[in-house]
This record gives C-alpha cells, sequence and structure tokens, in this order.
C-alpha cells in the first residue's frame, strides 16, 4: 500500500501489479464512513477476490472530527443530537427527503478528486467502480447520479437513501448501471428500509440492482465480502 495526495484528497493505493496500486488495471474506488479512519477499509483489498491486476483507492474524508478515539474522519457533518432523539424516542430514522448540510460541498470536492484523478493515474472509467459504506455509500451514489463519468459499477454498503427530490429525476439517466446494495437487517444506524427505498427507486429507473440483506447490523460481514467480489469480477471483467 503507498500513501499519497490525488486531487485535494489524502488517498491510499493498494493491489495492482505492485501491491501498491500499480499497473493499468481495472480500479475500484471505496469511500469509508463516518467517523471511520481514513483506512478504514483498506484490508478489503487484501479481502476481496478480483480480477489479478485490480487496483484500490480509499480517499480519505477531508473532515476531521474530534470523537476521543483515533484518526476519526467524515465526508460531511451530521446531526448528533437528532440521532439521539430519535432513538431515544424509538423513531425509525428516515432521511429520504433530507439534503443534509454539507452534502453539496462533499460531493464538489469528490467531483475534482475524480476530474483530476486522470491526470495522476492511468484511469479508465469504464473500468472502474466507485462506491463506499455508510456515509460513503451516500456521497458516491449522489455523486454518481449528479455526475457522467462512466463508471461500470456502484458498490452501496450499509447506505441509505437521501434527498429523494433531487436524486429520483437523475436516476434514468443511469440507466442498465450496475449496483451491488447490502445492509443489515437489525442496523440501528441506517435503518433497513431506508436501504429497501433507495434499492426500489434505482430499480425502477432501470438499474440493474443487486440486492444482499443480511442478518447483523451496520457492517459488512464476510458472506458480502464474497458476493462483492462476485459483482466486481463480473463487471470489472465485461467487455
Amino acid at each position: 500500500m503507498q500513501q499519497t495526495t490525488l486531487g485535494g484528497l489524502k488517498v491510499r493505493l493498494a493491489g495492482g501489479t505492485d501491491g501498491r496500486g500499480g499497473g493499468t488495471g481495472p480500479l475500484v474506488i471505496l469511500l469509508h464512513g463516518f467517523g471511520a479512519p481514513g483506512d478504514d477499509l483498506v484490508p478489503l483489498a487484501e479481502m476481496i477476490d478480483v480480477p489479478a491486476g485490480t487496483r484500490w483507492l480509499f480517499p480519505e474524508g477531508p473532515l476531521p472530527l474530534s470523537l476521543g478515539f483515533g484518526d476519526a474522519r467524515a465526508w460531511w457533518i451530521i446531526d448528533f443530537a437528532r440521532i439521539q432523539a430519535d432513538r431515544e424516542a424509538g423513531r425509525v430514522r428516515d432521511m429520504s427527503m433530507e439534503v443534509p448540510n454539507g452534502l453539496a460541498l462533499a460531493r464538489e470536492r469528490l467531483a475534482r478528486f475524480l476530474d483530476e484523478l486522470p491526470r495522476s493515474l492511468p484511469v479508465d472509467f469504464t473500468h472502474t467502480v466507485i462506491g463506499g459504506f455508510s456515509q460513503g455509500a451516500m456521497l458516491t451514489c449522489d455523486a454518481v447520479l449528479h455526475g457522467t463519468a462512466p463508471f461500470t459499477g456502484l458498490v452501496q454498503l450499509s447506505g441509505n437513501l437521501l434527498a429523494q427530490p433531487v436524486w429520483s429525476p437523475l436516476m434514468p439517466q443511469r440507466k442498465g448501471l450496475p449496483v451491488f446494495q447490502s445492509h443489515g437487517a437489525d442496523d440501528e444506524i441506517l435503518a433497513h428500509i431506508g436501504a429497501e427505498r433507495l434499492r426500489d427507486l434505482l430499480a425502477q429507473a432501470g438499474l440493474a440492482v443487486e440486492w444482499h440483506s443480511f442478518r447483523g447490523g451496520h457492517e459488512i460481514p464476510e458472506l458480502v465480502l464474497r458476493r462483492l467480489g462476485v459483482f466486481l469480477t463480473k463487471v470489472l471483467t465485461k467487455s
């Protein structure tokens, strides 16, 4: 693995021909979730079975957090008080109609990163999958819907539907895009029903959604990793 700065973001590169993101193979870009360190998802490069030469790129959220432990990062700041109030009241957290403060800026930062990426690395977006976990999943969904880069796949690990009035009209523009989506039935951070709503809207718009619900919480279990490997192999090797 190597660590560098690309497009204004700190990134970690793995895989490829040298274990440090070298070569010209297909690319997987994964964004971590809220409160995680920038290297949170890096171990997935060793855990997921993908075609030889596949490169992995893990951008780090630009916002530092003071959570009292380690190096916590974020893509945008969330409303802790509301989350706590919803939990105490036993309310299901429905974010489907919300456009979070900071989402637009996060999208702009990611778009700038993606625009500048081919200047630093050999990148063919038709052989690139983008996605993430939790907040990273939601940001990549937002970015893909707003952008035009011809990604070959989108990965949504424990994400949720956001900004429905904004996202829904954009979805048909990505008709046919393969999507891998997983979510824990007992997720207490982001409700399972929010993931189901996202799944249904994407499918109705013509995206090819592969859905995996599992018994568990806000996590990426081994079963999902195995299935994700099959998905990545399929979309990264298609002609």
